[in-house]
């Protein structure tokens, strides 16, 4: 009862800065305290408030403070729950804070690292180049010489972190209750979802190990460098990285006034993206223009590795059969890549389904490249989806917001090329060398090896299977029992007879 009523204070606080920021209507669609809503807009009229929702929303999230800040940015890739608008504004919002004391940083970085400062660096600069909603940063130069990145993160963070997300808890938890017909965006799932992610954000230890992958993953691209991890002088609230400097990469200006070459820079930049999502798996997630730098010799620096996306094999392939379905009309086999891939559930009309895609993506065909936004038909696709009862899947969220920022940077290198245009080699590269019929056989060859490893456990399965069953359940015929055991041991010809029979059948599949 006390949590309840400290929940519905804190409620009462947050509701009249939204009041303020004339930001009321998240809690209106919510319908979690209706009459709050009300008195609140009466008793406090918004002052003027100025732009659009969005832009009313991010100003108030900021006044709330760091945990809503972050929780913004998280619901950036959420359009599904917000609208494409709200959304876009939102993932304008940063995180830019007022910045802590140098002497805080400084006890924060000895207690992290259980060493005095001057025995770790030379020099510490108690000015922070850059203050976010969870840490900042302090340029700094080891003993050793080397000039680096100190991240520290802010004090106390953790525990308002703890105490706002219990307080997102009770609303999610509040909304499904009240509201029936939003359990289907499962709120109480977001927050996990959130929860989980600013664990991560609070733990600089998992950010250096992100930084360390990008890195290895990253070694043979030309031009492209991941700063270096100090592994010594990085701690669960300290992470020293390799200072790398630049010019921002979404700085046109300047960056033409250095006689780089812009359409090679966004060529190099669409290729990175390319390898990170679909080679590799695993990609920067905050790419926004302020976390990619040029170096002099044109050189792509990307920092602040805190949110970094993973996409599994079969999401890639989904990803790529889907987006070449698009590119060739071909909308029954962008269809039946949902349904295969279990996003659709079977009950639903393929037909139909079939005729949503293809009111997507008739408008693309016949416009420019440049004026083609691959980002934007992934969220009108996921719209859509939506009345097919497709299951949210926040991994391409975050890879479609990801690629809507790295569009918008592009766009400001270069307005008249796609770059997604310049990576088009680099895709259909990818596609034959994964998705082509010699790429299939080899996933046929490898899922038949996986069963044919399982096979020395079905022999115990069935035994235990005809033990458990009863005269009033599930009763095998004992010739059948018999022979399933026969053909579980030691991979016997009967099975591999069978297996044979299968693969035949896959490869005349493939080439028919």
């Amino acid at each position: 009862m006390l949590s309840e009523f400290k929940n519905l204070f804190r409620l009462w606080r947050i509701a009249r800065i939204l009041a303020r920021h004339a930001a009321l209507f998240p809690l209106e669609e919510a319908g979690v305290a209706p009459v709050l809503v009300v008195w609140l807009k009466r008793l406090l009229p918004a002052r003027k408030a100025t732009g659009r929702p969005g832009e009313r929303l991010a100003a108030a999230l900021i006044a709330l403070g760091p945990s809503f800040i972050k929780l913004g940015q998280s619901l950036a890739v959420r359009s599904d729950l917000i609208g494409e608008e709200i959304a876009d504004d939102l993932a304008a919002l940063q995180a830019r804070m007022p910045p802590f004391p140098g002497a805080q940083a400084i006890e924060t970085v000895e207690d992290g690292l259980g060493a005095p400062i001057d025995t770790l660096f030379s020099e510490f600069e108690t000015e922070p180049v850059a203050a976010a909603s969870i840490a900042q940063v302090h340029f700094a130069r080891t003993i050793e010489g080397e000039a680096v990145a100190v991240k520290v993160l802010r004090p106390g963070i953790e525990e308002r972190f703890q105490e706002d997300l219990a307080l997102f808890y009770w609303l999610a938890r509040r909304i499904e209750t009240v509201q029936p017909k939003l359990r289907r965006f499962q709120p109480v799932a977001v927050v996990q979802t959130f929860a989980e992610t600013v664990a991560n954000e609070l733990d600089l230890r998992m950010e250096a190990a992100a930084a360390a992958e990008f890195a290895a993953q990253s070694r043979d691209e030309p031009l492209f460098h991941v700063p270096r991890v100090d592994w010594t002088r990085t701690s669960r609230r300290v992470l020293t990285l390799e200072r790398v400097e630049g010019i921002p990469l979404g700085d046109s200006a300047r960056i033409k006034d250095a006689g780089l070459d812009t359409q090679d820079l966004l060529a190099r930049s669409a290729a990175s993206f390319f390898h990170q999502a679909f080679e590799h798996g695993f990609f920067h997630a905050d790419m926004h223009p302020g976390n990619m730098f040029v170096g002099e010799d044109g050189s792509l620096l990307p920092v602040d590795f805190g949110i970094m996306g993973r996409l599994d094999r079969k999401t890639r392939h989904y990803l790529a059969d889907m987006l070449i379905g698009f590119l060739d009309g071909d909308y029954r086999r962008v269809a039946d890549v949902h349904f295969e891939a279990g996003y659709v559930p079977g009950t639903q009309s393929r037909e139909a389904f079939a005729q949503a895609c293809r009111a997507i993506g008739e408008p693309i065909h016949g416009r420019p490249m440049n004026e083609i936004s691959l980002a934007r038909l992934l969220a009108q696709l996921f719209e859509v989806t939506e009345r097919f009862q497709m299951e949210t899947q926040p991994q391409l969220l975050l890879l479609q917001k990801t690629m809507l920022v790295s569009e918008g940077v592009g766009r400001r290198l270069d307005p008249d090329t796609n770059m997604w245009l310049l990576a088009r080699p680099l895709i259909e590269e990818w596609m034959r060398a994964n998705r082509g019929p010699e790429a299939r056989l080899r996933e046929a060859a490898t899922e038949l090896a996986d069963l044919a490893r399982r096979l020395p456990a079905l022999s115990s399965l069935v035994d235990r299977l005809s033990e458990t069953v009863t005269a009033d359940g599930l009763r095998l015929h004992p010739d059948t029992v018999e022979g399933l055991k026969g053909s579980g041991e030691g991979g016997g010809g009967r099975v591999w007879l069978l297996l044979t029979a299968a693969a035949l059948g896959l490869i005349i599949g493939l080439f028919i």
